[in-house]
């Protein structure tokens, strides 16, 4: 395999000449006018803060499976996708045709719900310390006896609000979803999330892999709801072996879980305000695991552009 083009590369060469209209944790947007241009970068972040290491090709496997499940669930939920192809770039970017190959997106301006679309089909993270306290999920009151990494009898629709960077998400109730952006969107959200979820996961199922939770992010455009931003990849979902799964423990997974437990180990939150870097290990082992799920959902060997 090549040597990766990092995000410090692609920052020297593309952000320094074009300035982005705005930067997420991962990714960096440039308003075209009609459109815009999504760059996935191989930053990570993790507790709502940016890491100061990067992951090698964690941008292609973020774009490339995006591009993969826009295409597999385009039947179910329109989406803003209008190309990935170089050729057309705006002729300000062809310069950097080779730094963008693989981890942009060009796509229509769609108007954003402010949520987080998040459906769980398992008993983890944030869940499971609630269902521990109080029998409940975001509000939602589940059976008792149900174990860590438990299987729920039907997915739960629990959306969030978005936060800035450095600053953390707010689970919220339905409820307060209808007050956000009306009970008709609110509704449409709740069963589109549902539906694309349940099709990922009976689809990932089949290649050995455990979908435990995801989230989407929808826009409008011309009065229709479309499905925007990236869906379902390792930084948006958590990802577990089948072969490996049993109820009743933590699972090994193949997204930034990974990164978590590190952090969680190796980071006192209470001292350390800012992240430290992640050793050299468990940068490869985690590039590795975003490959390995790349590889195992698209049955597609993965190749660095």
């Amino acid at each position: 395999m090549t040597q990766a083009k990092t995000v410090s590369a692609l920052e020297m060469t593309l952000a320094q000449s074009i300035k982005p209209t705005s930067q997420g944790k991962v990714r960096d947007l440039y308003d075209l006018g009609d459109s815009l241009l999504f760059v996935a970068s191989d930053r990570i972040s993790a507790f709502d803060y940016v890491l100061p290491s990067t992951i090698p090709y964690k941008g292609q496997v973020l774009t490339r499976l995006s591009l993969f499940w826009f295409e597999l669930l385009s039947d179910l939920v329109p989406n803003h996708l209008l190309s990935a192809n170089t050729k057309d770039l705006p002729s300000h970017f062809a310069p950097f045709s080779d730094e963008l190959q693989g981890r942009f997106m060009l796509v229509r301006k769609a108007k954003m719900f402010p949520l987080e679309c998040i459906v769980r089909g398992y008993l983890a993270g944030s869940g499971l310390a609630e269902y521990k306290s109080m029998k409940t999920v975001c509000g939602l009151s589940l059976p008792s006896g149900l174990l860590e990494s438990s299987k729920l009898e039907s997915p739960i629709y629990t959306p969030s609000t978005k936060a800035d960077i450095g600053k953390h998400d707010e689970n919220i109730s339905y409820e307060q979803s209808i007050k956000l952006v009306g009970e008709k969107d609110a509704a449409s959200l709740r069963e589109k999330s549902i539906a694309i979820y349940s099709r990922a996961r009976d689809y990932a199922a089949k290649r050995g892999i455990i979908i435990a939770d995801t989230k989407f992010e929808f826009g409008v455009i011309d009065n229709a709801i479309v499905l925007a931003d990236e869906v379902l990849t390792p930084d948006s979902s958590r990802f577990w072996p089948q072969a490996t799964y049993a109820a009743g423990k933590s699972q090994p997974s193949f997204d930034k879980q990974f990164v978590r437990d590190w952090l969680s180990a190796n980071w006192d939150r209470s001292v350390e305000k800012e992240p430290p870097s992640l050793p050299n290990d468990i940068v490869q082992a985690t590039s590795e695991k975003y490959i390995q799920a790349y590889e195992m959902l698209t049955g597609r060997k993965f190749e660095a552009l």
